[in-house]
């Protein structure tokens, strides 16, 4: 697995945005990487210093439209803490 398949987008939140401030960046990932994989692939894209991960499983949510009812899809998600020394993702710096 490349890096660009690890991490699939960033997360579009109010939680998320609020973290930018404090280099704290949430992304969707892959559901099979790892905690590791993910340090390396935002190392390796974004040209920064990891200093920690968290991961969350993200349950699907139920939804109902009519007499049609399912499943949203699951999906893993990953907060990424950035070193005090490091720089900051450019691509977040335009969304705050």
């Amino acid at each position: 697995m490349n890096a660009y398949d690890v991490i699939i987008k960033p997360v579009r939140s109010e939680k998320a945005y609020d973290g930018i401030a404090n280099k704290k960046y949430a992304f969707v990932v892959d559901r099979r990487a790892d905690k590791k994989q993910i340090k390396a692939a935002v190392e390796e894209i974004f040209k920064v210093q990891v200093e920690k991960v968290n991961t969350v499983n993200v349950r699907g949510k139920y939804k109902r439209q009519g007499r049609t009812e399912g499943y949203t899809s699951s999906y893993k998600k990953a907060y990424v803490q950035l070193a005090a020394s490091s720089k900051s993702i450019e691509f977040f710096d335009s969304l705050t």
